[in-house]
């Protein structure tokens, strides 16, 4: 993802093999990371499917700013810029909220489900 106009020819055997293995293991978290974000977002459609149900609204703003202020403290407990960690938050939970009212709308006009 990252490039650099000196690239790594020129750079020492033993920096590469660390270099090649911290890439490793970001290749490791990203892929984590992308897995655990699809089994939230499996559980949530389960939620959008419940609240469009039982006509609940897409959006749960008292739930939201507590979801933000947990994730605030464990991104301080985890030494992560709690303000990052509220934007990723709020970016993930709008797309949420997105995906809430499609099934809402589904649910209601009786149109077969789309993509996410």
């Amino acid at each position: 993802m990252t490039t650099s106009n000196t690239g790594t020819g020129d750079v020492d055997a033993a920096i590469r093999k660390e270099l090649a293995r911290l890439r490793d293991s970001i290749d490791n978290i990203d892929a984590a990371v992308v897995h655990m974000l699809a089994e939230r977002f499996k559980c949530t459609q389960q939620v959008g499917h419940l609240k469009a149900r039982h006509q609940l609204p897409p959006a749960d703003p008292a739930r939201e700013s507590r979801q933000i202020a947990r994730l605030r403290t464990l991104a301080e407990n985890a030494k992560l810029d709690p303000a990052f960690a509220e934007k990723f938050l709020n970016f993930i939970v709008g797309e949420v909220i997105r995906h809430h009212e499609r099934i809402a709308d589904e649910t209601l006009n009786g149109s077969a489900p789309g993509g996410n």
